[in-house]
């Protein structure tokens, strides 16, 4: 499944709408075991969350758009499907969200690519599923640390914390998600997928009870003068930037 919508791969509602229907029917047609996760945009994997989407807008909007990014993640994380994430450019915030849910993730070798949850830069905060995935990857000092800092890693440091799995040359990333994809898919369907949800359920379960208040809870938090102030200069930013 490759990520198009240029120029970055934001994750907007109509593509976290869409996202969540293509996994859907590779979910039901049992023909398919699993899916490679990766972006048709050079140097660009998905820099995460469409903050237009959370920015000058009704509350209505804000619950509709956080229900999609909750949805998504239960969807991804929660998967039967073997995913493989791979991972060919930058993957900040909403980017390493998607990784972060892949059974696997191989990243291109190339030092302007970055992996990481940010928020904090930006004046918000990863929600708590988003952190309790990161911590169940990298171990709660290594996340304590990075979501307050918003430490962006290139290659070699995810790598070594243990963001993604492995590192491999650009050119030879696509071939190492089927071999990677060859050797999970070797193991009984049932037995992996029985393993995986025994090892992520109390942390989806976690959201599912909870969903209706995490909503309300970023509604209000986005709602906030200050944080639509912190919205607003960032996105200037951005236009400028590209500008």
């Amino acid at each position: 499944m490759k990520f198009r919508n240029p120029p970055v791969n934001s994750l907007s509602l109509e593509f976290l709408t869409e996202f969540v229907i293509s996994l859907e029917k590779l979910e039901n047609d049992k023909t398919f075991r699993g899916v490679i996760l990766t972006s048709d945009l050079p140097g660009i994997f998905s820099a995460g969350l469409d903050l237009r989407e959370m920015y000058g807008r009704n509350p209505a909007h804000y619950a509709e758009f956080w229900k999609a990014v909750q949805e998504l993640w239960l969807r991804l994380y929660m998967s039967k499907l073997m995913l493989v994430s791979a991972i060919n450019g930058a993957s900040p915030a909403g980017g390493c969200l998607i990784a972060l849910t892949s059974d696997y993730r191989i990243m291109a070798d190339n030092p302007k690519y970055i992996i990481g949850l940010n928020e904090s830069l930006l004046g918000i905060i990863a929600p708590f599923w988003l952190k309790d995935t990161f911590v169940n990857t990298i171990g709660h000092r290594a996340a304590e640390r990075a979501l307050q800092l918003g430490m962006l890693f290139p290659p070699a440091e995810a790598l070594k914390v243990g963001v993604v799995d492995e590192v491999v040359p650009e050119d030879q990333i696509h071939s190492k998600a089927r071999s990677v994809m060859a050797q999970w898919l070797a193991i009984p369907d049932h037995s992996r997928q029985l393993t995986k949800s025994m090892m992520r359920k109390a942390t989806a379960d976690k959201l599912i009870k909870q969903r209706e208040a995490d909503i309300q809870n970023v509604v209000s938090f986005i709602s906030q003068d200050s944080i639509q102030k912190s919205l607003h200069v960032y996105l200037k930013k951005l236009k400028q930037k590209r500008g």
